[in-house]
């Protein structure tokens, strides 16, 4: 079993400590003993291999073992993904980043039914990031993804005219996800609302769209099988090698 991660901002030294939310989390929810392997990570790449050495109710001090560094996963793979409402979203950024993907952008759709206006919105946006740190720790993410703030259609414009792969997911389209995919930049996915992308939106896109295999997915699913999808064809037949 692989040791569990758990975040610091500094992970330098040779004594660590984990304290506040994070140390009550490791000492009385994961019951962590002396003895026990652990990681700790940055976030950023960096990972530093621990033993427990002694734990109170709040707090608990590691010997370090070694540190390693991980470089940033290539290519960068973002998806936006349309707001959704209920717990759906939620549901699409936790399996996102479970599956690798490097930024999460929210995006306000024109057909998207949950809007995200002032302090709705900031909550909401907070809420993703949350679900997006526990997500990285649970599949032992050496690098956090970036959960963006709310991008509008412009926005998601200009990412995809940027991008090194830009890929628009349509139930229309008749063009299957490209074979071949760069081995650098970014690979930017954009996921519609339930109601789906409209013309204009598609139009303003100004990129061939594709279709995700044979059915309609739900766009809280859409998401994390294109990311699995184009994953597979890249990073993940690295790791292989």
């Amino acid at each position: 079993m692989t040791a569990p991660l758990f975040l610091a901002d500094d992970v330098s030294g040779d004594v660590l400590t984990l304290d506040g939310d994070e140390g009550r989390h490791a000492a009385t929810v994961r019951r962590i003993q002396p003895g026990e392997r652990v990681d700790v990570g940055d976030g950023r790449g960096n990972v530093t291999e621990c033993t427990v050495a002694a734990v109170t109710a709040t707090t608990v001090t590691l010997d370090v073992e070694r540190h390693r560094s991980e470089p940033p996963p290539q290519p960068r793979l973002v998806v936006v993904q349309a707001l959704a409402k209920g717990d759906r979203a939620e549901d699409a950024v936790e399996a996102m980043t479970e599956v690798g993907v490097d930024e999460i952008v929210p995006w306000a759709a024109a057909r998207s039914v949950v809007r995200w206006e002032g302090e709705r919105g900031e909550k909401a946006l907070r809420r993703w990031r949350a679900t997006a740190r526990e997500a990285a720790k649970q599949s032992r993410r050496a690098w956090l993804p970036t959960v963006s703030p709310l991008a509008t259609t412009n926005d998601v414009v200009q990412r995809l005219q940027a991008a090194a792969a830009p890929i628009v997911l349509h139930e229309s389209a008749t063009e299957p996800l490209p074979g071949r995919l760069p081995d650098t930049g970014e690979v930017v996915v954009v996921v519609g609302p339930e109601g789906g992308i409209t013309d204009d939106e598609l139009a303003a896109f100004g990129t061939t769209p594709y279709r995700l295999g044979p059915h309609v997915l739900r766009t809280s699913t859409a998401g994390p099988v294109a990311a699995a999808v184009l994953l597979a064809r890249t990073r993940w037949g690295q790791h292989q090698e």
